[in-house]
This record gives structure tokens, C-alpha cells and sequence, in this order.
């Protein structure tokens, strides 16, 4: 189980996250839900050791990460992040080979078992038939299982990503969705993803995360956490749950924007979503800039 205790997160002197503690079941899919900036990608961040705590823990299996020798961790748990950008001219079968990384010694460079790996990633994935072709010339749809399949050649148990739906139409949001939901049915993968569309959420996740200003608000399966309450609450909006017919999950409807709630602070603590926001957006253009 991958788990959190008292974490605080910060981006230079913009506080996001303060002594937080979050639970990730094991073989489960978990969603993290809330408004822009509200700290769930920085979260993320967090539990995949890509941002180290300005104090707390973050354990996995009950042993902190931040002891774990950084090839054994990549070999427990993976990272799709937002919108990952391939070096130019990288085929989508060299991209999937850099998942196998953290499998090799100096004295065995590349064996069978990581030739194996990559191609059954390719084959989970549907793109073997896409292996030879470089990952800028893929659709949207195709570079997010190209990314998944190099994360599954890591044969991860835990399997963290950053709104893999973003910028993608809906088929193609389907098909990552039905993707990750094979991956957690059949090999019992534990998945943590950030989701912006509650539909998306309450159809694919068995576990919950809502989140407002770097806080946690509720935390469960759909129809505990999806109720009107936690929209007004957490999203500002007015909207009914209705239940599915087809698939027996709660429906979202949104019908306009909620009243202000009497009392409700309109700066959170330990960071209003704007700053949270700001400090994202300032780590992304630095990552981009290393790159």
C-alpha cells in the first residue's frame, strides 16, 4: 500500500500541501478529484518522490521511499506525468526499452527478459503494430499508451498518472480509461490518477480522493464521495446524482453554479488554489526548461 503521514509540500516559499495523510488501497484504481490548483498533481508528485517533503513521509509497503535505492523504487512504482514530452525522433519502441532501465546491471545491459517485457507491453498496449513509428509523429490517443506501455515494461506494481485524459477526445479518453481498468482487473495493478471528469471517476475508480485548497475533504467509493454536498462544497456547483442505468454508478448532472457557502473562507489554508496554481505552473515551465 503506498500511504502518506503528516506530508507537507511546497514549491519554494508557496506552501501546498500541509501534514497531510492519504491511504491508497493496493490493487484498486484511486482517483484524485478536485478544482484547478487544488494540489492534486502536486500530490502526485509527492508520492512518486519526483518533490521531496518539507517534512513527513511517504511510504510504500510500510517502508519509506526516500530510503528505497532509486532503481528498486522505479522498479515498484511508475509515473505517467501531464502531457510527457519524448526526445525528438525516439520511436515508440525505444521509448517503451527506457521502462526496462531500472532492470539492468553494468554487466547485463540488455537480456531476454527485457526484450519480453517490452514486447508484451507493446501487446497490452495495442501498439505493436505502432513500435517502428517515432512517438511526435503518434495522435494523442496513441502517445498515452505509448507512455503507459514504457511505464508497464517497468512491471510496476503501483502505477501513478497525471490526468491521462487531458487534451484527448473521447474515444480516446475511453480507450486509456479501459486500459487501466484492464490493467487493475487482470494484473491486479494498483493505479493512482488525477481525473478532472467525475463521470470518468465514479465509472473507473473504486476509491476516491477529493481534494480543495491542499486539503483532503472526503475520501471513499463513488457514491460516498460523489454527492451534491461535495460539489457545492469542493467544485462551487449545483448539480444531481442520479444512478446509471447501464453501468449502477452515480451520474453527475451539473445545473449551475452554487451559492457561496456562509462562513466558507475564501482563502484556504495552507494555500488559496490560485497560489497552488501559480507555484504548478512555475514548476512545469521549469521542468520544460531542463529538459
Amino acid at each position: 500500500m503506498l500511504s502518506t503521514e503528516q506530508i507537507t509540500l511546497a514549491y519554494e516559499k508557496a506552501l501546498i500541501i500541509e501534514q497531510l495523510d492519504v491511504r491508497i488501497p493496493a490493487r484498486r484504481i484511486t482517483a484524485l478529484v478536485g478544482p484547478n490548483g487544488c494540489g492534486k498533481s502536486t500530490l502526485l508528485r509527492g508520492m512518486a518522490r519526483l518533490l521531496a517533503p518539507r517534512s513527513g513521509m511517504v511510504y510504500l509497503d510500510g517502508r519509506s521511499i526516500h530510503s528505497l535505492p532509486t532503481k528498486e523504487l522505479a522498479r515498484r512504482l511508475g509515473i505517467v506525468p501531464q502531457s510527457p514530452v519524448a526526445p525528438e525522433g525516439l520511436t515508440v519502441r525505444e521509448l517503451v526499452a527506457q521502462g526496462r532501465y531500472p532492470h539492468q546491471a553494468w554487466f547485463q545491459q540488455w537480456s531476454g527478459e527485457d526484450e519480453q517485457a517490452v514486447t508484451q507491453a507493446l501487446e497490452i498496449t495495442a501498439m505493436t503494430a505502432l513500435a517502428d513509428r517515432p512517438v511526435d509523429a503518434l495522435s494523442g490517443g496513441q502517445r498515452q499508451r505509448a507512455w503507459i506501455a514504457m511505464t508497464l515494461a517497468q512491471e510496476t506494481e503501483v502505477l501513478l498518472l497525471d490526468e491521462p485524459t487531458t487534451f484527448l477526445d473521447m474515444a480516446h479518453q475511453i480507450e486509456v480509461l479501459h486500459l487501466l481498468e484492464r490493467l487493475n482487473r487482470d494484473e491486479g495493478r494498483t493505479i493512482v490518477m488525477v481525473v478532472h471528469d467525475l463521470n470518468h471517476a465514479a465509472r473507473y475508480a473504486h476509491h476516491i480522493i477529493a481534494m480543495v485548497r491542499g486539503m483532503i475533504v472526503t475520501v471513499g467509493t463513488p457514491y460516498e464521495v460523489i454527492t451534491p454536498a461535495m460539489l457545492q462544497r469542493v467544485f462551487g456547483v449545483e448539480a444531481d446524482i442520479v444512478t446509471d442505468p447501464r453501468l449502477g454508478v452515480p451520474l453527475c448532472i451539473p445545473h449551475g453554479l452554487a451559492a457561496p457557502t456562509p462562513g466558507e473562507p475564501t482563502k484556504g489554508t495552507p494555500a488559496t488554489n490560485g497560489q497552488i496554481a501559480m507555484a504548478d505552473e512555475q514548476k512545469v515551465a521549469h521542468d520544460l526548461a531542463m529538459e
